[in-house]
């Protein structure tokens, strides 16, 4: 069957030749991920170009202007469209006006890439600092860790197609695993995952997130600003990341493979047995 009759969004065909270290060259072609500029307007006025994957975005619109304190409800954008123009994509997010005005004060220039979290940051005081989620953490299992990173391995069409993207999930408590978003970045495919629970209206102190990437302090400081308690990372994380963690008292499981996880903060939360209390 024909590559483009199997198509996962968000992959594009390219000719390669597999080079073998011990035979002969064998030409063909891969899937690679789409990667496009993206730039985020708001009343006409551009905000951010985040080079992302054009899959989902009517949820990175929402999950960006959440994490990114543009909004705060998912009722304070009245509208979002995307337009085709010569060197990428325009999204548009229309705020409703007391919104618009609150941004528009605040607004300050950033140009993302896939893998930074800061660009455009002018001050230390800029840093992102989220309001830390209400509530008391979840108490959360071994076992229903173990069922959602053994989902999350069979749910990443687009990751099993390129071997170059990076997911983002949901799971319940009992390890369900909700919701998932891919993308080209870490940060874009966390920022698709919230803007899809923001518009569902699945909140997300219940569960945890889990994110196939490291654990920096801006995927802490999103996630806090999901309203979640609890942060599971494939790789590691770094010393601010924890730091937030601490702050915001949630659960940071990292290094999270199929016979174990690392409790950085958190552990006493944590059940060995069977389900969550």
């Amino acid at each position: 069957m024909p590559l483009s009759d199997t198509l996962p969004a968000g992959a594009v065909p390219a000719g390669a030749v597999t080079l073998p270290f011990d035979g002969a060259p064998s030409p063909g072609q891969r899937l690679v991920p789409e990667e496009v500029p993206v730039n985020l307007t708001y009343a006409t006025v551009p905000f951010a170009v985040m080079m992302a994957t054009p899959a989902d975005l009517e949820d990175f619109a929402y999950g960006f202007s959440l994490t990114e304190g543009v909004i705060a409800a998912a009722s304070e954008i009245r509208g979002v469209s995307v337009a085709a123009e010569e060197r990428g994509l325009r999204l548009q997010v229309d705020l409703v006006p007391a919104r618009l005005h609150a941004h528009l004060a605040r607004r300050r220039s950033m140009v993302g890439r896939t893998g930074c979290g800061l660009c455009g940051i002018e001050d230390l005081d800029d840093l992102p600092q989220a309001a830390s989620p209400a509530g008391p953490a979840p108490m959360l299992s071994l076992a229903a860790l173990r069922r959602a990173l053994a989902a999350l391995e069979t749910r990443q069409a687009l990751g099993d197609a390129t071997r170059g993207v990076h997911a983002a999930g949901f799971a319940t408590a009992a390890g369900e695993l909700a919701l998932l978003r891919e993308d080209v970045g870490r940060h874009n495919a966390l920022d698709k995952l919230a803007g899809a629970m923001l518009r569902g209206g699945i909140p997300a102190a219940p569960g945890f997130v889990i994110v196939t990437s490291r654990c920096s302090f801006e995927m802490v400081e999103k996630a806090a600003a999901m309203g979640a308690r609890a942060l599971v990372a494939i790789s590691a994380p770094t010393s601010l990341a924890l730091e937030r963690a601490r702050q915001h008292d949630m659960i940071l499981l990292a290094i999270a493979r199929r016979d174990a996880v690392t409790a950085f903060h958190g552990a006493e939360r944590v059940l060995a047995g069977g389900a969550a209390a």
